[in-house]
């Protein structure tokens, strides 16, 4: 009976081990699968008529519509030309706007190409005619979902000289934006909503805070980590790592949303790469196992570059530039200790398991580093060696 429970909590903690490791690793295959596209919508409401303006990544319209005639892997401007008609259509075909409730058709006035710190994009100017005044504007927005769930649109609204700002995920199509001045407090909550959305979205950000916390619920004992004792201490080191990195990246958020400093995003987006990468590697090779915060601090600096990315897309409003810069730090915090406390708990109840210490910890961090090399490679070289 004895040698029996003991196998059955054998299984049990190996089950609860590979479901760790499956969570950490579904993490690292979206993160690697390529970095997420967005576009940029603008619009501004004059009266009943609504101008605007729509940047699209060439890459993610050849994936829609197939602008690479001669398949060389190059996409030119001769290429795009023979396919404005293609490109608008297949644009239009995911893109609604109405005032309030009534259609407002759109017209392309103009074909663009523009150079944004990732790629060419195709730009579609256009124009659409309301039947009224609107007080609010819907904005169903439906671009590639089919194709890329992970894509994203970046709206700015722009109404009597003052701009509002939205998302569109696959999850969220559709807003209602009313053109009224906007409400302190709904700004607010906008904003919070970003930042915490933004980390969770972000597989990168999430596999390095993963990679700083799986170490935590155990302590280095000459070559081998053994488990911890005191859950309060555990603790204490977990809101010092996520305290340090929150700190760092709120500063890199600050000094970029304020224009004060700028790095070309391929440069960023792989410096982002290389501390997963490294986070990782100090699991299994530990350099720094007891100050695991100095590692957050240091890589915070740089993950802020990449949270400030989504800032900048979006455009801060100068009005309310401090509560949204609060409010969108304050969001991702938020989604940072909702991670904590999913991940927490459940691996302070494994960390004695050796299926914990060896598969979760090793495995799980070799498979990691390994990913996040290959996402190095594509970032730093501009390849794609995964679909």
């Amino acid at each position: 009976m004895q040698s029996k429970g003991i196998c059955m909590t054998c299984r049990s903690a190996i089950c609860r081990g590979a479901l760790l490791a499956a969570f950490l690793l579904s993490f690292a295959d979206n993160a690697l699968a390529h970095k997420a596209s967005d576009s940029y919508l603008t619009l501004r409401v004059v009266g009943p008529e609504v101008t605007g303006q729509w940047d699209i990544a060439l890459r993610d319209m050849d994936l829609a519509v197939g602008l690479d005639a001669d398949e060389d892997g190059a996409i030119t401007w001769g290429e795009v030309r023979n396919r404005h008609a293609e490109v608008a259509a297949y644009a239009f075909a995911h893109l609604a706007l109405a005032a309030d409730g009534n259609p407002c058709p759109a017209a392309v006035t103009d074909h663009l190409i523009d150079h944004h710190s990732d790629g060419a994009y195709a730009v579609l100017r256009f124009t659409a005619h309301c039947p009224r005044v609107p007080a609010s504007l819907d904005v169903t927005y439906r671009l590639l979902f089919d194709l890329d769930p992970q894509h994203r649109g970046l709206l700015q609204l722009d109404y009597a000289g003052r701009v509002r700002t939205a998302i569109f995920s696959a999850e969220s199509p559709a807003q209602s934006l009313i053109l009224a001045e906007p409400n302190w407090l709904r700004q607010f909550a906008e904003y919070l909503n970003y930042g915490a959305w933004h980390i969770w979205t972000g597989f990168d950000h999430i596999l390095f805070l993963l990679s700083l916390l799986l170490p935590a619920v155990l302590v280095r004992t000459g070559v081998a980590w053994q488990p911890a004792t005191g859950f309060r201490a555990t603790l204490l080191d977990v809101l010092k790592v996520v305290t340090a990195f929150t700190i760092a990246h709120s500063i890199t958020v600050t000094l970029v949303a304020l224009n004060v400093i700028s790095l070309p995003s391929r440069l960023v987006e792989s410096a982002i790469a290389v501390s997963v990468v490294l986070a990782a590697l100090n699991n299994i090779y530990p350099l720094v196992s007891e100050r695991r915060w100095i590692l957050a601090f240091a890589f915070g600096l740089i993950h802020g570059f990449g949270f400030a990315s989504v800032l900048v897309d979006l455009g801060l409003p100068r009005a309310a530039l401090l509560s949204a810069l609060v409010a969108f730090n304050l969001g991702v915090e938020l989604g940072q200790l909702s991670i904590v406390a999913l991940f927490l708990p459940f691996a302070w109840r494994l960390r004695r398991s050796w299926v914990y210490r060896r598969v979760t910890v090793y495995g799980g961090s070799a498979a990691v580093a390994t990913l996040a090399l290959a996402w190095l490679i594509e970032r730093a070289l501009d390849l794609r060696l995964m679909s």
